[in-house]
């Protein structure tokens, strides 16, 4: 088992938020299908993806987003935040808030 990177633990974090209490960070696997293991819905995607933003200080490209790439915390936090957070030159010491 590979152990949780910061990211994975932060964007868990903001999961939980957007959850509003249903989950624990705990709870929560990265390698959970975010849709259809934990039910995050549409709105709750929306919410996910901004607050997301916000957490990491970054500009997701919306149009290079589908469902596939919500399919586990694992997958999201490699394919889209870690991308994001590297080209704006933000190394992972950085990431700490």
């Amino acid at each position: 088992m590979v152990p949780e990177t910061d990211i994975e633990m932060r964007v868990k974090k903001v999961l939980v938020d957007v959850f509003k209490g249903k989950f624990e960070a705990h709870e929560i696997s990265v390698e959970a299908d975010i849709v259809e293991e934990l039910g995050l819905d549409s709105l709750q995607a929306i919410e996910f993806l901004l607050r997301v933003e916000e957490e990491f200080d970054i500009e997701l490209e919306y149009e290079n987003l589908s469902l596939q790439t919500l399919r586990s915390v694992r997958q999201f936090s490699a394919e889209i935040v870690q991308p994001a957070c590297g080209s704006q030159g933000s190394q992972p010491q950085d990431l700490q808030k």
